[in-house]
């Protein structure tokens, strides 16, 4: 076996097992993931302490959206995901998720607007010989 100057094995400070050298973010990286994540909840906490927008609904909407944005911030600075890391896999994983998770809430509100609509009415009078 080999080694270099500092004693280690010849080509093991290049390979950590990780599979990618692009995974690990600079200091660069992480401070700007910061940032934009800390504009990212102070913008909408100012929106609803203000009440900047003067709807509700709308400001939910704008929440919403800097929610999103925020998930982005954090997949792509902290979680170091992009289309070249680990050879698109992280990417697949991540649309096979959200498919999922649209299928799921899909399907539960679906279910629920069903239920609601298709419940037989009780009136009054069966309440009470309900026991």
């Amino acid at each position: 076996m080999s080694t270099d100057a500092h004693g280690d094995h010849a080509g093991h400070h290049e390979d950590h097992g990780h599979g990618d050298a692009h995974g690990h973010g600079t200091l660069r990286d992480y401070v700007t993931g910061f940032i934009l994540a800390a504009i990212l909840t102070a913008i909408p906490f100012w929106l609803v302490m203000t009440d900047a927008l003067g709807d509700n609904q709308l400001t939910a909407l704008v929440i919403m959206g800097f929610a999103v944005a925020q998930v982005v911030v954090h997949m792509i600075y902290f979680l170091h995901m992009n289309a070249r890391s680990e050879g698109g896999w992280t990417i697949m994983a991540l649309i096979f998720t959200i498919v999922l998770v649209v299928i799921a809430l899909t399907g539960s509100l679906w279910v629920m607007y069903h239920l609601n609509t298709n419940m037989m009415p009780m009136s009054p009078h069966d309440m009470s010989q309900m026991p």
